[in-house]
């Protein structure tokens, strides 16, 4: 039997490549940057199954340039706004993606994003670099106290409250808003008080932002929920860039309307070099990386691979997005 062709939309860790190109015909998409949209159409033609990355859009029209034997596509996040399952599922497309893997890594990540912007370390590190350390001063780099100040989540699933445990273990008062109820056990093992955005934005010293991108949460957080904001706030985002309104938040930060940002996403991404966001000193932006530690995007890369590979031989995938595939 010929074995299924699969493409790969990038080079992922060798625990989830190895087995895809032990059991298929694989074309391995070299580059760091994805591939051009002509690309990818043409990448994808004929093939059993795809691995894809949010960078990847999945519509209707790569899977027409696929074709009608393509099964699977397997992407590799835990979110999978670039995919339109209702597509795929139309056509009898599998589609799978990571949950769950990088729950405690992402809480790692919004964590050391919390603590630097509140402790102004970029900009300590820029000014040792740049020569400016001359002395010890009463005045010089001051931040708020992370310890006993209260924290905003904004989507409390289980990075929120992974989130919220590292909160509790700094002394810091956790609140939170979430669209659906909370168990009361969940709430009492966290200390945390569920309000709606206009009391909870008020009342936070740092707000982190833990929800998915859907059309309720596009431009979630826009000028006037920052309005709300204390002036001495720091908003941290690990969830998705359009979450947060851009023009807002650096007409927010160049006012002092808020006092900092620290952003993983951005919108758009990447993030140009000489966007504004990157040349204020109040916000710190790194380049999407919540999920990058070794085990973590080991772990990604394994269920990716299962998926993909449950997917081209007719089995049910590991960690379907769209289970009414099967019927």
């Amino acid at each position: 039997m010929s074995r299924p062709r699969v493409f790969v939309a990038r080079v992922i860790p060798d625990e989830g490549l190895r087995p895809i190109l032990e059991a298929c015909d694989a074309v391995v998409w070299p580059d760091e940057l994805p591939p051009a949209r002509d690309e990818l159409l043409r990448a994808v033609e004929g093939c059993d199954g795809v691995l894809t990355l949010l960078t990847d859009r999945v519509d209707g029209e790569l899977l027409d340039a696929a074709g009608p034997q393509l099964k699977v596509v397997s992407n590799f996040a835990v979110g999978f706004d670039n995919v339109d399952v209702a597509a795929c599922t139309a056509r009898g497309v599998a589609v799978g993606n990571t949950p769950g893997v990088l729950t405690e890594t992402t809480a790692d990540l919004a964590w050391a994003l919390l603590m630097a912007a509140a402790r102004r370390l970029p900009e300590s590190e820029r000014y040792v670099r740049e020569g400016r350390w001359r002395t010890w001063g009463p005045m010089t780099l001051l931040g708020p106290d992370i310890h006993g100040a209260t924290i905003g989540i904004v989507g409390f699933g289980r990075i929120g409250q992974a989130v919220a445990r590292r909160a509790r273990g700094f002394g810091m008062n956790v609140i939170y808003q979430n669209r659906s109820a909370v168990e009361p056990a969940v709430e009492a093992e966290f200390e945390a008080t569920g309000m709606p955005l206009e009391e909870l934005l008020p009342r936070a010293d740092f707000v982190s932002i833990h929800v998915s991108l859907s059309p309720e949460t596009r431009g979630l957080i826009d000028g006037e929920k920052l309005s709300w904001m204390k002036p001495t706030a720091i908003l941290v985002n690990t969830s998705r860039g359009p979450v947060v309104d851009t023009d807002a938040l650096v007409d927010a930060l160049r006012r002092g309307v808020i006092a900092g940002a620290a952003l993983d996403v951005t919108d758009p991404e990447p993030l140009p070099a000489d966007h504004p966001l990157v040349a204020l000193d109040n916000c710190l932006v790194v380049p999407h990386i919540a999920s990058a530690s070794f085990a973590t995007r080991d772990r990604m890369a394994s269920m990716a691979a299962a998926n993909l590979l449950a997917g081209v031989r007719g089995e049910r995938l590991p960690t379907p997005v769209n289970p009414e595939v099967y019927g």
